[in-house]
């Protein structure tokens, strides 16, 4: 299995800010064929992620308490803020 850390980057649209700031981030990991990747997450787009993932795609998402600094923000976050 590959590991990949991804980290933050000055492309994104967002700047790596939350879309929701209120929230706490939320870390996950995601498994898909073979390779892992971290990101952060509202806590929101992280629990409709979770489901959607479970539901309709193929890999495996792991959430993580704790600390999310320096890792980058789940793309296209903002589309799993409604399910």
């Amino acid at each position: 299995m590959r590991i990949i850390d991804l980290e933050a980057d000055s492309t994104m649209k967002n700047g790596g800010h939350s879309p929701c700031p209120d929230e706490p981030d939320i870390r996950i990991s995601i498994e898909l064929a073979g390779m892992r990747m971290y990101f952060a997450a509202c806590l929101t787009a992280a629990l409709v992620f979770v489901c959607d993932v479970s539901t309709s795609r193929p890999g495996t998402v792991t959430v993580y308490p704790g600390h999310c600094a320096g890792i980058r923000r789940l793309p296209n976050e903002r589309l799993f803020l409604q399910p």
